[in-house]
């Protein structure tokens, strides 16, 4: 059979209504499971479990071989590696050692050998080496099945599913299946006959950093199975060779003075800023043949008590103005407001005019409510709109809306010499307050400039407002680290043979356009661990769902779009593999 009829095949196999309803079936089942992090180990373990169990039951009937992969603890002493912050509680400030997470944790692993023989799927621990043939070569293939918090169960509107997980990642888990299942099929009738082993990899953990990728990267008994790798996220179905890095960093700011008049929560506006300039000028610096739309992004993820997660674009801060003593107050207040929102505005475009695509309602209904209370102040809450740091130009960070704000009020209070005070609902920030946020970047840098520059910035705006306010600069201690997620950017060789497959592959999958540019992807995923673990090798990364829905609270697949995805994926493991 030629290439033209198997592609037909193909593409009949993704649209076969009983193939379709099983596999939605398989993913609704998977996105009804909590897999966000949990400090609670053994709920993670257990959870993660029955994920794994799905995946089995659904490739049961194949000739895939599921296996197990153990991650070692000694992965900790990678540089890599990533701190298990989300093992820490109030009980246990530490949190947990490598050991304890990953004992009886792991990876899965679908792999299908050349020439293997047809029949159920085993799990028996069998050996992984590939035995291709001649000529041929080993493709890897991964999408990770944790997901970021809030979570929320899965649902269904017509085309369109919504939950937690449903594009980021366990819709690319999906697809992965459904590939396997049709190149199951093709080999079973003698349509196909895989010419190189093909590796499934389903890691946990890459929300919080990626160790279990960083596992399977370091694995080098599994990487003689693969040559090349392609990693499943939700990438818009473009084809990418090529990651921008990230970091998220945590600016803390304690007081040393305690007879200093001053407010952390005012200094740390001016933190915020500072580090927004400093993230502007490391985007004008960054020129890459891969990137010229520059996808270099300052992301505030939590101040205080407010927000989720680094990466996750801020959606609310609220904050009490006290001596507010007279409506002639109220007004200047009001004005100061305005004013931080009207400078806001002017460099970061105003979200109450964009309309969302999925709902048709605005992005932000309103940039903040102003209300008073009876206690001689006002309660202030300012609105941003929440998704991935990747798609920060699509939403509206409300943590740095409110630094805005915050340094109007200041400079307001200071002219006028009000007795303005400033808190955050229900936080106490006379001795601490901490900031915890996300820097892009691109090939263009280094990772270690980067955390030295932010670094710098934050301490640089702390200073600055001691300085407006007319204290020392020693009366704050800061400190930035960047001990959570520290992924290095990357960029392959986009004329390799195994890109031009996965292009050639996205076309005729109508995944992209034929005239579609060659970039790199606007975010960072567990593809920089393979990449820069071997670097001549090449790392794609695609996957279906808009990374704009991505870690947002409308997290929504279409799945006109994943059946196109699950071709995609199946033309390039054969074509890649030398099957086809």
């Amino acid at each position: 059979m030629n290439c033209l009829d198997i592609q037909k095949r193909i593409h009949a196999w993704s649209m076969e209504p009983g193939f379709q309803d099983e596999l939605i079936a398989f993913l609704m089942a998977m996105c009804a499971v909590d897999t966000t992090p949990s400090p609670q180990i053994s709920v993670m373990r257990d959870r993660e479990n029955t994920v794994f169990d799905q995946i089995r039951d659904y490739l049961a009937s194949t000739v895939c071989r599921l296996e197990p992969r153990s991650i070692s603890p000694e992965i900790s002493a990678h540089p890599a590696f990533s701190l298990l912050h989300f093992t820490k509680t109030p009980e246990n400030p530490d949190g947990l050692s490598a050991e304890e997470v990953y004992r009886e944790r792991g990876n899965l692993l679908a792999l299908i050998d050349p020439h293997a023989p047809v029949g159920p799927a085993q799990s028996d621990g069998a050996q992984v080496d590939g035995g291709q043939t001649d000529g041929a070569q080993g493709v890897a293939v991964n999408a990770h099945i944790d997901v970021i918090a809030p979570f929320f169960p899965p649902r269904r509107e017509g085309d369109v599913m919504y939950g937690r997980g449903v594009i980021d990642d366990k819709g690319n888990v999906a697809a992965i299946c459904g590939a396997l299942k049709i190149i199951d099929a093709l080999i079973a009738d003698g349509t196909v006959s895989l010419q190189g082993p093909i590796t499934a990899m389903f890691p946990i953990e890459e929300e919080t950093g990626g160790n279990g990728s960083l596992a399977l990267a370091l694995d080098t008994e599994l990487k003689h199975r693969y040559q090349s790798l392609l990693v499943m996220e939700c990438a818009d179905m473009g084809v990418y060779p090529a990651n921008r890095g990230a970091v998220w960093f945590r600016s803390e700011a304690r007081r040393i003075d305690a007879t200093a008049d001053l407010s952390l929560v005012e200094a740390m506006a001016w933190g915020v800023l500072e580090m927004q300039q400093e993230g502007a000028r490391i985007k004008a610096e960054s020129d890459h043949p891969l990137f010229p739309h520059r996808p270099v992004q300052t992301c505030n993820g939590i101040l205080g008590p407010f927000g989720e997660h680094p990466s996750r674009i801020n959606g609310r801060v609220e904050m009490f103005v006290g001596g507010v003593t007279s409506p002639e107050s109220l007004k200047e207040i009001r004005a100061a407001v305005d004013q931080g929102i009207q400078l806001y505005v002017e460099q970061h475009g105003d979200k109450t005019q964009v309309l969302d695509q999925q709902t048709g309602q605005p992005k932000v209904v309103r940039h903040f409510h102003l209300k008073p209370d009876d206690q001689d102040r006002v309660h202030l809450t300012v609105y941003g709109s929440s998704g991935h740091m990747g798609s920060i130009l699509e939403h509206d960070d409300a943590i740095l809306k409110w630094a805005y704000i915050v340094r109007q009020l200041v400079q307001s209070k200071l002219v006028a010499q009000q007795p303005w005070t400033l808190e955050l609902v229900g936080y106490d920030a006379r001795q601490t307050l901490v900031l915890e946020g996300g820097q892009g970047f691109l090939p263009t840098h280094s990772i270690e400039a980067v955390q030295q520059r932010m670094a710098d910035a934050f301490a640089r705006g702390m200073a600055d407002y001691q300085s407006r306010i007319g204290r020392s600069a020693d009366a704050v201690a800061v400190r930035t680290t960047f001990e959570k997620l520290h992924n290095a950017a990357y960029a392959g060789d986009p004329d390799s043979p195994s890109v031009q497959h996965a292009l050639w592959a996205a076309r005729e999958a109508k995944t992209i356009d034929r005239d579609a540019p060659l970039r790199g992807w606007d975010v960072s995923c567990d593809a920089r661990l393979f990449a820069n673990q071997y670097p001549q090798m090449p790392v794609i990364t695609s996957g279906v769902g808009m990374l704009a829905c991505a870690h947002s609270n409308d997290e929504q697949l279409r799945l006109s779009e994943l059946w196109k995805t699950i071709e995609f994926c199946t033309l390039f493991l054969l074509r890649e593999t030398g099957s086809l």
